[in-house]
């Protein structure tokens, strides 16, 4: 088979066409085992990522801590269909591309604001300098988000368990605002962010707050995160529209009591910061220099476990001005020198009008290059000898879910997943790469769900996806 070079370095958002985009998908079952596999080699956006298990990565509002040599990350774990609490989830890695389950960090409590009927968002975990403790900062709440505090929850180990302390105090009372951040300064000093633009610094045990440092300066500004480079302070957020994407902006201020200046967006206008809200920013210290790599969620409710992914992407830092002009699909990082660099996937292209594919339904020829359907259990297949399989498509504002299963040559399912193709522009990705399987013959299906991504935010109003439609582009096969 010829063997075709994909380039995925950085590409301009609007593409005037409407055609091909990519489609999608998938997530792990737990029915085979990376470890022994070859592992990723780039960091990619966009698409499922695989613990050493085979399972989904479920780490959403998450932030990185580095701890003798090795990254761990902190978020959200997720179950599909509700958004009640399901555990803060922990995972190691030593590259920043293979990602090691640890632990259920902080599991669902018996009783009390983080049960099974409550809501526990964007856990943050910090290392007390004075005590060696790990705190956890997060945001705690009723599932009609009517009752949130910022919690805290404390642990020997990184990895846990943490035992949850219920709400840090400020002059004796609860923090009662949503989202949430944290921020540690060189001088080992930590902060507690909250939208808005408040900062609240930390007692040295890390435990109960010192003081207001700054006051909330701007309406909505919610999913904080503050980094710093030099003696300047980068103070990022989003709007408040939901779980829907936006175009989000930052401040910057050479003290973290302010005055803090408006710069204006991370991402060029229009590209919702690359469909994606910001929940951290890692400086990648080397001995070269440093990437600040700019960590977002590409949310999708209701399916926030199989469909919804990550945006990871190097951020440029010139001056007062922070920058990601281009969206890296894949991207490479030296952890030891600090130096980012483009990535690529090498594979086999076979286009969605090839005749290896086989369909049912009502699919429609879109484009020359797309092939789409809305009609629930319309489904396409095809075999491939190979290691990888990867599937392209076109997300689009009327995009809805699908369904893939991966079957091996004797029949077994090795991986099943939703796919979310819902943007709110037309835009052509790469949705989903299989993790490296043992090389054989696997029939992949992909059948549309009649489903959409939406959200039902606290004013009422629905945002989210205006239709199901599914459309697929072409299949890249690693052999």
């Amino acid at each position: 088979m010829a063997i075709v070079t994909i380039r995925l370095k950085g590409i301009s958002m609007f593409k005037k066409s409407f055609i091909a985009a990519i489609f999608f998908v998938f997530f792990g079952m737990g029915a085979f085992n990376l470890s022994a596999q070859t592992k990723s080699k780039a960091i990619l956006s966009g698409i499922p990522w695989f613990d050493n298990n085979g399972n989904t990565v479920s780490a959403h509002g998450a932030n990185i801590i580095k701890e003798k040599g090795k990254y761990y990350l902190f978020g959200e774990g997720h179950k599909d269909g509700t958004n009640a609490f399901a555990g803060f989830n922990c995972y190691s890695s030593s590259d920043l591309y293979n990602w090691k389950f640890e632990s259920i960090a902080l599991p669902v409590q018996l009783t009390g604001k983080l049960d099974s009927n409550s809501v526990g968002e964007r856990p943050k975990v910090m290392k007390c300098p004075s005590t060696g403790e790990y705190v956890m900062y997060v945001h705690a709440d009723t599932l009609g988000y009517k009752s949130q505090y910022v919690g805290y929850a404390t642990a020997k180990k990184i990895t846990g368990p943490y035992s949850f302390n219920g709400p840090i105090l400020f002059n004796g009372k609860p923090i009662k605002k949503w989202d949430m951040g944290t921020f540690q300064d060189k001088d080992g000093s930590g902060y507690v962010l909250l939208h808005g633009g408040d900062i609240y610094k930390l007692n040295p045990d890390y435990k109960s707050i010192s003081e207001q440092i700054n006051k909330a300066f701007e309406k909505g500004f919610e999913s904080p995160a503050i980094f710093k480079k030099d003696s300047l302070y980068y103070f990022l957020g989003s709007d408040l529209t939901g779980w829907e994407r936006n175009d989000n902006y930052y401040f910057t201020a050479t003290s973290l009591k302010g005055p803090w200046t408006k710069q204006g967006f991370i991402a060029p206008p229009g590209t919702l910061t690359w469909n994606s809200q910001t929940t951290f920013v890692l400086p990648i210290e080397g001995t070269k220099e440093t990437t600040f790599m700019f960590m977002g969620d590409r949310w999708s409710f209701p399916k926030q476990n199989s469909a919804a992914t990550y945006i990871w992407q190097p951020l440029q830092v010139d001056g007062h001005k922070i920058a990601m002009p281009v969206f890296n699909e894949a991207w490479k990082i030296d952890v030891k020198a600090g130096v980012n660099s483009s990535g690529e996937i090498k594979g086999n292209e076979i286009a969605a009008n090839d005749q290896q594919i086989i369909y049912t339904g009502n699919w429609q020829q879109d484009t020359l290059a797309v092939k789409s359907s809305d009609t629930k259990g319309d489904a396409f297949s095809f075999t491939v000898k190979g290691t990888q399989v990867g599937i392209y498509g076109l997300a689009r504002p009327d995009g809805g879910y699908a369904n893939v299963i991966i079957r091996n040559s004797k029949g077994k399912t090795v991986l099943t997943s939703s796919i979310d193709m819902y943007s709110k522009y037309p835009t052509v990705l790469l949705k989903f790469l299989s993790p490296v399987l043992k090389n054989d013959s696997y029939t992949v299906t992909l059948t549309v769900l009649g489903e959409r991504w939406w959200w039902k935010e606290k004013s009422g109003r629905v945002s989210g996806s205006k239709g199901d439609v599914v459309s697929f582009e072409k299949i890249m096969v690693i052999e």
